[in-house]
C-alpha cells in the first residue's frame, strides 16, 4: 500500500527537479544572454567611437573653414557698403565677440558704424508689453507716426526707426538730436535699453540677436525681435536681422520672422552670425537690402540658400 508519506516525497521530488530544471536553464540562457548583449556592446562602443572621430574631424573642417572665412572675409565684403551708415542694435543675449567681430567687418566693407543700442532683457518681457506700448507713445517725435500694429515690437520699431534711420526718400534724420536723446534716455532709464552714447541716424541697421530664446515665454520674446526688426526695416533704406546657432527654430527671432511672409517680403535674415562665414553674409545681406531686395540666408533648413545670389 502507498503511503502519504510515499505521496508527499513524491511530490516534494518532482517540485525539486522542476526548480532545478529551472535554475539550470535561467542559467544556461543567462549565459548566453549576457555574451549577446556583450558582443553587442562592443560593437556599439566601436560604432560610438567612429562616430566620435568623425566628429572630431567635422569640427575641425569647420574650424578651419571659420578660420579662412575670417581671413578673407574683409576682402569678401571691401567697398560693398562704402558711403553708407550703419546702426547696429542688439538684444540682451548677443555675444560680445559676434558683435564686435561684425563691426570690425562692417568697417572693413566700407560703413561708418554710428553706435550701438543694446536691448535690456525686459524689452521682450511678455509682463511688461502695456508699458513699452505706453512710453513708446510718449517718446515719438513730433511729425512722425507710429504703425498700426498693437504689439510692442512693431510700436518699438516705429520709434527706433524715426529716432535711428535716416528717412529714405529724404536721406535726412526724422528726428531731432533732442528728440532722439530723449527717446532713447527715457527707454533707458525705464530699464529697457542699456544707457549709452546716442547714435547718429544711420542709412541701415543691423539687428543682432543670440541663438534659440529659452523660457516659457520664448516663442513670445522672439516674435517681439522679429516684429521690432520688420518694422524697423520699413523706416530706412534696409535691416538684416542676423543670430546665431538656433535663431532660425521656432524659438528664436529669425525663425519667427522667416514665418511670416509679410516680414521676409522686406526684411532680410542671416542665421549663422556666430561664424565669421556668417558675418559676411550679414555684411553681403546688407548690401542686398540696399538694392532694394531681401532673402534668407545661413545654414538652417528654412533658408533659402548660404548667401546672397547662392541658391539652396
Amino acid at each position: 500500500m502507498i503511503s502519504m508519506r510515499y505521496h508527499v516525497v513524491s511530490i516534494t521530488a518532482v517540485f525539486l527537479a522542476l526548480a532545478v530544471g529551472v535554475v539550470l536553464g535561467s542559467t544556461a540562457i543567462s549565459g548566453r544572454l549576457l555574451s549577446g548583449l556583450a558582443d553587442d556592446n562592443g560593437s556599439l562602443g566601436r560604432e560610438v567611437t567612429a562616430l566620435r572621430v568623425e566628429r572630431d574631424g567635422l569640427d575641425a573642417r569647420l574650424a578651419d573653414a571659420d578660420r579662412f572665412a575670417g581671413t578673407v572675409g574683409p576682402l569678401a565684403v571691401r567697398e560693398q557698403l562704402a558711403d553708407r551708415t550703419v546702426v547696429l542694435i542688439t538684444t540682451a543675449d548677443t555675444r560680445p565677440g559676434d558683435r564686435d567681430g561684425l563691426v570690425e567687418l562692417l568697417r572693413a566693407a566700407g560703413a561708418k558704424v554710428t553706435g550701438e543700442v543694446q536691448l535690456a532683457d525686459s524689452f521682450t518681457d511678455p509682463g511688461k508689453a502695456d508699458q513699452v506700448l505706453d512710453l513708446v507713445a510718449r517718446l515719438q517725435p513730433a511729425g512722425t507716426r507710429l504703425p498700426t500694429g498693437a504689439d510692442p515690437g512693431t510700436r518699438a520699431g516705429g520709434l527706433f526707426g524715426s529716432v535711428l534711420l535716416l528717412d529714405q526718400a529724404t536721406n535726412q534724420p526724422r528726428a531731432t538730436p533732442d528728440e532722439a536723446a530723449a527717446a532713447l534716455g527715457g527707454l533707458a532709464s525705464s530699464g529697457f535699453v542699456k544707457a549709452g552714447q546716442v547714435p547718429q541716424p544711420a542709412h541701415l541697421a543691423v539687428v543682432l540677436t543670440g541663438g534659440a530664446v529659452a523660457g516659457d515665454a520664448a516663442a513670445d520674446r522672439a516674435a517681439v525681435v522679429a516684429r521690432f526688426a520688420t518694422q524697423l526695416d520699413r523706416s530706412g533704406a534696409g535691416v538684416v536681422l542676423a543670430g546665431g546657432t538656433g535663431a532660425a527654430d521656432g524659438t528664436g527671432a529669425v525663425g519667427v520672422a522667416r514665418a511670416d511672409t509679410a516680414a521676409t517680403s522686406v526684411l532680410s535674415t542671416v542665421d549663422h552670425a556666430d561664424t565669421a562665414a556668417g558675418r559676411v553674409v550679414v555684411v553681403l545681406a546688407l548690401r542686398e537690402q540696399v538694392e532694394g531686395r531681401a532673402g534668407r540666408y545661413g545654414v538652417a533648413g528654412n533658408a533659402e540658400g548660404p548667401a546672397p545670389g547662392m541658391a539652396g
